[in-house]
């Protein structure tokens, strides 16, 4: 399995951390937080000029006509950038649900039957979907009530499960399988971005005269989580490269829980070695701890993701592990 990035995919996350870093993703992030939405969907309507909120869809649809593997290489950076708003639902779910979507600048979010049980940026969103095994739907009408997110920037609300327009055509079980896919690459995003900002940090603060960077527990400890992160990528990619294959489900489910687990054992080393300026919402570590936490719990939990890996290699032991 080749698991480097050709030449046009490595361009393809360079150009949009460009982008991400010009934009200055932290005040558009404490901005979509108020509910002001102005400079997000500036960054989303640069986003649909290159491609990316149709980086899977058809040519003969607005898209790109790409694969999972760049899908994933988007949300990666999206993750790394802590880009507020219903990036993976937008990106990945339901370009994947929804039959004859157009790639456009338009924003959607979803509830998923047991996983995703409150819209994310309801209000903020041009369409809302509720979406099931057995039925998925266009909802009408605006969101019934907000509630209450550790994170300020995902701001969840209660949608009516009154009757909406029924979506002929939909494959929910492939679609989930691409967000959770979707969901693991922008944690591994989230994991890399901290570490960058924890190693940044032991650089520059001192303690008896040197950087706290240059002990040596403090070095094992973002080795651990360096080596957590590089671990988990290959599973991001192999189940990139087996989506839609019989044993896709499995692998995605794979990625999520090792991106997960990576995530949060690097926003705990993270938030140790900052100490109490990471626990602050004016720290760009906050965004991204907050985050992690809603996300490891969103889009299946860790617990129902080992469940569907061990009831996959129970019910089929000669299934290959990753791509063939």
């Amino acid at each position: 399995m080749r698991f480097v990035l050709e030449p046009e995919q490595q361009d393809m996350a360079d150009t949009l951390r460009a982008m991400f870093t010009a934009a200055d993703v932290p005040a558009i992030a404490r901005s979509w937080a108020d509910g002001d939405a102005e400079s997000w969907r500036k960054l989303w309507r640069s986003l649909a000029d290159l491609g990316v909120t149709g980086v899977t869809l058809p040519e003969e649809r607005g898209g790109l006509g790409l694969g999972p593997v760049e899908l994933t290489l988007c949300l990666q950076e999206c993750g790394y950038a802590g880009l507020p708003g219903p990036v993976i639902e937008s990106l990945a779910f339901l370009p994947a649900l929804l039959p004859d979507l157009i790639a456009d600048t338009r924003v959607r979010t979803a509830v998923v039957e047991r996983h995703v049980p409150h819209a994310l940026d309801a209000d903020l969103a041009d369409e809302v979907y509720a979406c099931g095994p057995g039925s998925s739907r266009l909802l009408p009408g605006a969101p019934s009530q907000r509630k209450g997110s550790f994170d300020a920037a995902r701001r969840l609300f209660e949608v009516g499960d009154g009757s909406g327009e029924e979506i002929p055509g939909a494959d929910f079980e492939r679609a989930f399988d691409v967000a959770v896919l979707g969901c693991a690459a922008y944690l591994l995003g989230l994991g890399h971005r901290m570490l960058d900002l924890a190693t940044e940090h032991v650089k520059q603060r001192q303690q008896f005269g040197r950087p706290v960077g240059e002990f040596q527990a403090v070095k094992h400890h973002l080795a651990n989580a360096l080596l957590k992160l590089e671990f988990t990528r290959p599973l991001v990619r192999g189940a990139a490269l087996s989506a839609g294959t019989p044993h896709g489900g499995r692998d995605a489910s794979a990625a999520k829980l090792a991106a997960a687990d990576a995530a949060h054992l690097t926003s705990r080393i993270a938030l140790q070695v900052h100490g109490a300026i990471g626990y602050t919402a004016e720290h760009d570590l906050h965004r991204h701890l907050t985050k992690t936490a809603a996300l490891r719990q969103s889009w299946g939990t860790p617990a129902w993701h080992r469940r569907r890996i061990a009831r996959t290699l129970t019910t089929d032991p000669d299934t290959p592990i990753g791509s063939p």
